[in-house]
C-alpha cells in the first residue's frame, strides 16, 4: 500500500478570484493543522472546472486540478458532513467541496474536517486510504 493522499475539494461562486480560492484552501489546511505541502491535488466538479480562479489557484500552488464527473460527485455526496439545501439544488450534492475531495481521494477516503467557507469559496480536505485516487 502507498502513502495516503490529501485532496483539497473546492467550490466557489461564479467569478471567484484565485486569491479567494487560495484563502479557502489555506483556511482548511490551518483548520486541520496541515502544511500546504501536504496537498496532492485540487478537485472540483466538471461544471466548476472552467472557473479561472480555481485553475489559477491550482497553478499558483503548483498542484494538479481534477474535474470530478457528476456521477462520482453524487456517489461521494452520500458521505459528506455538510448538508446544504441551496448547494444540493444547484449542484446535486449537499457540499460540492466535500464531495469533490472525497470523490477524488477514492472510495475509501475520509473527510479530515467539514468544509470551510472564506468569502465566495469553500474548501474541504479528504484523505485517501492509500496512494490510489480515482475521481471517475
Amino acid at each position: 500500500m502507498g502513502e495516503a493522499v490529501i485532496v483539497a475539494g473546492v467550490g466557489c461562486r461564479k467569478g471567484a478570484a484565485a486569491a479567494q480560492i487560495e484563502a479557502a484552501i489555506a483556511a482548511a489546511l490551518a483548520h486541520c493543522r496541515l502544511p500546504a505541502a501536504a496537498l496532492a491535488l485540487i478537485a472540483t466538479s466538471q461544471a466548476k472546472s472552467a472557473e479561472a480562479g480555481i485553475a489559477a489557484a491550482a497553478s499558483a500552488l503548483r498542484l494538479p486540478m481534477v474535474a470530478v464527473p457528476q456521477r462520482a460527485l453524487e456517489d461521494a455526496g452520500q458521505r459528506t458532513a455538510t448538508k446544504s439545501e441551496r448547494v444540493l439544488l444547484r449542484t446535486g450534492v449537499p457540499s460540492l467541496a466535500e464531495a469533490a475531495a472525497l470523490a477524488a481521494a477514492g472510495p475509501a477516503a475520509r473527510l479530515l474536517a467539514p468544509r470551510v467557507c472564506v468569502g465566495p469559496a469553500t474548501c474541504a480536505l479528504a484523505q485517501s486510504s492509500d496512494a490510489t485516487t480515482d475521481p471517475s
